[in-house]
């Protein structure tokens, strides 16, 4: 992520205790809150009165007892609708599945017609209590919800989504983006797929949603991991081409390489409805692959395959694995383009499955080792596109422990002859749309993103890079919409979530941000990154005691990381603590690379009010393309884009001039 350490900020709220009748004092917290709605009371009221009364009697001792089961505290009722306060995303969400249960339970005894229903929805959000009501976005919102969802259903925002997605145990399917009345942003809505509710009433797209586990190595030689490894790439990128998927990046799915769970239990995190598993046995010239698809939402196989070919026949392996996956889900898989997929020599191949491997280590001489076998397979086959697609993105990464400019030639014309020989692939629009921002030329990459993802829209690589663009050009709508599409491609990937909580912290949604940071450091406790995201947030809101107490956190967890240092010298320059930010940068100054010493300056600078070192540090950003993607927008930069210098800073690195 451009500028990881470089964004600082917090949001303004404060958790509230206490009044003698609802347990909470008057004040602005962040809460779940759930509204239900009984379905067709008020025109059986008109109706039939006596009848309504009665069922909302009994709807009222149903509910009410599950509230403080759950912790939940009531607010207030509205008719036969309740609106409920909750501390936790997660307790709200398990009361409403109770009441649902509950009311099922009733309705199954009562004869006559008598039944119940309700709908109810659920969202996670800025309240304010006021007078023994409460106020606020949130509550207008799960009131909106609510009406979302079918009748003894329950529907829940994204905000909820992202707090309890690992932790419940019902499928959550999203229903898209909804326009919500009185709200600005569309809100992405999940819907709970209840215990009773019938398998083939999950929506269909839930099968197409595919996860590829990590091959199993079952050859006699355990050196030859490297090539059920990028099987297990290879499978994916090939599968991914299927019209109408959603294929998880391999990033996520190879975590459960070394902790593999039961099929079960990934598609419920992945939230996947097709599960690929297989193993790879390479001995000599042989290669015996063995593969099963599994509909996860059945627990059962769809089809299994075993393949005793030789070693030149695993390019036609992979393709038809992908089209049986294509054939079971009742999908187009497009014929190759001649030139994109044509397969490279053997040997070729070899070094380029090793380079992956090695790549993925992501140390810097695993780099560099990486770009060496990048190089020496396109020795060996001047035609692979993807080794130059591979080539040109991993220059832009060991650039910064080498020769910046020298890496960024190369990473040029790597793209360029990927693009000269396979113009309609998306691998090759995406490496050269990447060089092109090693350049800082953000409006002539941007077609070639959007190109490679009309190609294949699953590669959530690629649309973390369109969003990186859009933002530098000022389009953060866009660039939250790409990244939230990253996130359910790639959703154990650490650096999509911190993106899109950045890009949520400088458009103003707090809120999204300050949950998303929440829960990866639930998931990541040791993740400098999202020390420095929650530095950001409260900072932004000018909670410097909170911002505070995280860097030190971070510094508990992290007493080896210089950059936790920096993080927390930065707080005090924010404080007003100048004489211990000057120290503290001092200090760092002397031991960090030129990448962090660029970043130190900028943020002391902006802290201290001192933009002279800001301008100079910011200077030495742009030398190095290392400069924060979000900067024209960050609410905390806003003095330093004021300064007229900053005017200049942006000629320099391709972003629109501020207004």
């Amino acid at each position: 992520m451009r500028g990881q350490a470089s964004a600082l900020a917090k949001l303004n709220y404060h958790p509230a205790r206490g009044n003698a009748e609802s347990g909470v004092s008057e004040g602005r917290r962040l809460a779940a809150v759930m509204f239900t709605d009984m379905v067709g009371y008020t025109a059986l009221t008109q109706s039939d009165e006596s009848r309504a009364m009665e069922l909302l009697d009994a709807h009222n001792r149903i509910l009410r007892p599950l509230f403080p089961r759950f912790h939940g505290r009531e607010v207030k009722s509205i008719g036969d609708s309740f609106l409920v306060e909750f501390d936790s995303a997660l307790d709200a969400l398990r009361c409403a599945v109770e009441i649902q249960e509950k009311v099922r339970g009733y309705n199954s005894t009562a004869g006559g017609g008598k039944g119940i229903s309700i709908r109810i929805g659920v969202h996670l959000g800025d309240v304010v209590h006021r007078g023994g009501d409460v106020f606020g976005d949130a509550v207008n919102i799960s009131s909106r919800i609510q009406p979302l969802a079918p009748p003894g259903g329950v529907c829940i925002s994204r905000q909820v989504y992202d707090q309890v997605r690992n932790k419940f145990d019902l499928p959550l399917v999203s229903m898209g983006e909804k326009g919500l009345k009185g709200v600005e942003v569309p809100t992405e809505v999940f819907a709970v797929v209840m215990p009773w509710e019938k398998k083939d009433e999950v929506p269909p797209e839930g099968a197409r949603r595919v996860a590829v586990l990590p091959f199993a190595n079952m050859s006699p030689d355990p050196n030859d991991e490297f090539f059920a490894d990028g099987i297990t790439e290879e499978v994916i990128s090939t599968v991914s081409r299927i019209e109408g998927t959603e294929v998880i990046s391999r990033t996520s799915v190879m975590q459960y390489k070394k902790a593999p769970k039961p099929v079960r239990e990934i598609s419920r995190e992945l939230g996947v409805g097709t599960v690929l598993e297989g193993s790879v046995r390479k001995a000599g010239n042989r290669l015996r692959v063995t593969v099963q698809m599994i509909d996860a939402t059945k627990d059962r196989h769809v089809w299994a395959e075993n393949y005793d070919r030789d070693l030149d026949d695993v390019f036609a392996i992979q393709s038809d694995i992908a089209a049986q996956v294509a054939g079971a889900l009742k999908a187009r898989l497009p014929g190759p383009a001649a030139t994109s997929l044509r397969p490279p020599s053997l040997d070729a191949y070899t070094d380029y499955l090793r380079a992956l491997q090695v790549m993925n280590e992501a140390t810097p001489d695993a780099l560099r080792e990486a770009t060496s076998l990048f190089e020496a397979a396109l020795r060996k086959d001047p035609t692979f596109v993807k080794a130059y697609a591979e080539l040109a993105s991993i220059c832009r990464i060991v650039g910064q422990f080498g020769d910046y400019d020298a890496f960024m030639r190369k990473a040029w014309t790597a793209a360029q002859k990927a693009l000269e020989l396979a113009p309609d692939s998306a691998e090759a629009n995406a490496a050269m749309a990447e060089a092109c921002m090693t350049r800082d030329m953000f409006e002539e990459a941007r077609p070639y993103l959007q190109k490679a993802v009309s190609i294949n829209p699953n590669l959530a690589a690629c649309l973390r890079l369109l969003a990186e663009a859009d933002a530098v050009l000022g389009d953060l709508g866009p660039a939250a919409e790409s990244m939230r599409k990253a996130v359910s491609l790639d959703p154990l990937d650490l650096v999509n979530h911190m993106v899109l909580a950045e890009v949520y912290r400088v458009s103003g949604d707090m809120q999204g941000a300050l949950a998303i940071y929440m829960r990866q450091k639930e998931l990541h406790p040791r993740a400098p990154v999202v020390y420095s995201g929650l530095v950001s947030c409260y900072l932004q809101a000018k909670d410097y005691a909170k911002a505070r107490a995280v860097a030190e956190e971070a510094v508990r967890v992290n007493p080896s990381m210089k950059e936790m240092g920096l993080l927390k010298g930065v707080v005090a320059g924010y404080s007003g603590d100048r004489a211990g930010a000057e120290s503290a940068l001092a200090a760092f100054l002397k031991e960090g690379n030129q990448f962090m010493n660029a970043t130190a300056k900028l943020n002391f600078g902006v802290a201290l009010r001192d933009f002279d070192l800001a301008f100079e540090g910011l200077s030495e950003q742009a030398r190095l393309h290392s400069w924060f993607f979000l900067m024209r927008s960050d609410p905390l930069y806003a003095d330093l884009v004021r300064d007229r210098r900053f005017a200049e800073f942006s000629r320099k690195v391709g972003m629109p001039a501020p207004a």
